[in-house]
């Protein structure tokens, strides 16, 4: 898979961009650069990437406005860069949906290693893809292929909001402290803290519809659990 893979690097320093592209074209990756917001958007549209590489500041449009726009449009994996290491940004980031985050400055090889990390869990597939799909009334979860349906439609979801959705919905009724749905969701290459797990639910809910049939429950304290009906 990797020779066929397309990441693109937003990023307004130069030297990101050469040292980044040298390490993962050694991988076997293609890159595609952006040096400003405005660019990037224009990239995204135009050379279809596997994955964005997305600075949180940059000239002419941020990297939040573009992380922004592009989950309007696609759930494409997003891992976000930051000068600052400010737990607002990296929460603002995730809240807007990018499935990871890496503060400058950085080892280019962690880079490489997390984008690794994200196509190995999308690509992994069972022998039999009905054991990674999971059916409720007016709703199914797919890890085979990254896929959540509500009523037969696709809900557009990120890589990381799958995960999360699909470990909850393994055991319905069962609660899941924070601590272990980060542990089994990002894994111990996320260097993050239990709050993620607040942001994508959040984003979950918004995206799912409310019913009766099921739904994702806060248990105070706690954490959160998945219940549904019969």
């Amino acid at each position: 898979m990797a020779d066929t893979v397309k990441i693109l690097i937003c990023d307004d320093q130069r030297m990101i961009h050469e040292t980044l592209c040298e390490y993962m074209e050694a991988e076997g990756f293609s890159c595609v650069s952006a040096f400003d917001g405005e660019e990037a958007t224009d990239k995204f549209r135009s050379e279809k990437p596997d994955l964005v590489v997305l600075d949180l500041m940059m000239p002419k449009k941020s990297g939040i406005d573009v992380c922004r726009e592009i989950r309007r449009e696609s759930g494409v994996p997003i891992i976000m860069l930051t000068a600052k290491g400010e737990e607002i940004d990296r929460i603002l980031g995730l809240e807007l949906g990018a499935d990871d985050y890496i503060v400058k400055p950085f080892s280019p090889r962690e880079v490489v290693a997390r984008i690794k990390a994200i196509f190995r869990r999308v690509s992994e597939k069972p022998a039999d893809a009905d054991e990674q799909t999971l059916s409720f009334p007016r709703l199914q979860v797919s890890l085979s292929n990254y896929e959540v349906r509500v009523d037969g439609e696709a809900v557009a979801c990120t890589p990381k909001e799958v995960e999360l959705l699909y470990k909850l919905c393994s055991a319905p009724g069962r609660v899941w402290n924070r601590e272990q749905l980060l542990a089994d969701v990002w894994g111990y290459d996320f260097y993050g803290d239990t709050r993620v797990v607040d942001t994508q639910i959040k984003r979950i809910r918004q995206k799912l519809p409310e019913n009766e049939q099921w739904g994702i429950r806060s248990i105070y304290g706690v954490g959160y659990k998945f219940e549904a009906k019969p």
